[in-house]
């Protein structure tokens, strides 16, 4: 007997601004409690001392989180210069302070060696793996694991406000960047050190900020539901970005009428419309839509410009 499903079927992405002190993981599971889904998860961690936005993807929008994880963001930063923290950031112990006499001209000289294609060595206190284990697990025992730098992209750094030891930044970035390590590199290159005291990230990929509620916006929704005498899903729904906004970067294609089954029961489907050949890559993924109706089916590879192999369907209750 199969076992019966918890949570309801819901598929979209919300975009919560996310509050100090509670983890990315607490998050996700707060709204996917708020809106009794069956399945959610997040894209891309914020520390708990980081707060802003955190595209929660709720049931088959799981699939695309992958997308959102890859795309660039853009944080607002207060460096506090002069002291060095084991984190780099504010939860971590000081492991060294120096006098501060650094001149905002000083400050914006160091952050040029920062723009643009760069190598980074990720912190300690982060969250890759090694040996299956976070690196954050070695570092609470006071282990050092040698990390090779990575390549990172700082697409733009603007210094918003110098006061003496405190600075305030904003940072537009690749995948894959650590703040607190950009900030305690550019606070080694001045010779005072430097950690992050206070993170905010303001955009994942192209998602307008003034989507993003808070906790205390939901419950706001959720007490109106009451009031008015309807289903709290009925407004907390009409919150969801549609899950394809997850894979925007990607080129858009459309299938056959015909071929829509194909695709959806996993088989190579033929398009509506043959792509040129100077646009038609092997292997490169796509957007995948039902003629008409333009309903998003999943996401495809190409097999040259007229079909389309399935990477990752929308499964629905019915098309």
């Amino acid at each position: 007997m199969a076992r019966k499903r918890k949570g309801r079927l819901i598929d979209g992405i919300f975009l919560l601004n996310k509050p100090l002190d509670i983890s990315s993981n607490q998050a996700m599971q707060k709204i996917k409690w708020a809106f009794g889904a069956a399945k959610a998860g997040h894209t891309g961690a914020l520390d708990p001392l980081a707060t802003g936005m955190l595209p929660v993807c709720l049931g088959e929008a799981t699939k695309f989180s992958q997308f959102l994880l890859d795309t660039d963001k853009t944080y607002q930063v207060t460096a506090k210069l002069g002291i060095r923290t084991t984190t780099s950031d504010a939860a971590g112990e000081t492991v060294e302070t120096k006098v501060v006499d650094v001149t905002a001209e000083q400050f914006a000289q160091a952050c040029e060696q920062f723009r643009g294609p760069i190598k980074q060595v990720p912190s300690m206190f982060s969250a890759l793996k090694h040996q299956g284990k976070p690196l954050y697990f070695y570092a609470r025992q006071g282990i050092d694991i040698p990390r090779e730098a990575r390549a990172i992209t700082i697409y733009a750094l603007t210094v918003d406000r110098f006061s003496g030891d405190e600075v305030d930044m904003t940072v537009h970035c690749s995948k894959g960047t650590y703040i607190r390590s950009l900030v305690d590199d550019i606070g080694q290159v001045l010779g005072c050190g430097a950690f992050v005291a206070k993170l905010h990230r303001s955009q994942v990929t192209d998602y307008p900020s003034d989507k993003m509620l808070t906790f205390e916006q939901l419950d706001v929704v959720v007490n109106q539901a009451k009031e008015q005498g309807v289903e709290v899903s009925e407004l907390l729904d009409a919150l969801l970005l549609p899950m394809d906004t997850a894979v925007k970067c990607l080129d858009e294609v459309t299938l056959s009428k015909d071929q829509v089954l194909y695709f959806n029961n996993g088989n190579s489907a033929r398009l509506a419309i043959a792509i040129t050949p100077s646009l038609a890559v092997p292997g490169e993924q796509v957007r995948v839509y039902a003629p008409e109706s333009h309903l998003f089916l999943g996401v495809g590879v190409l097999e040259g410009g007229h079909r389309v192999q399935p990477k990752r369907v929308v499964v629905r209750e019915s098309i």
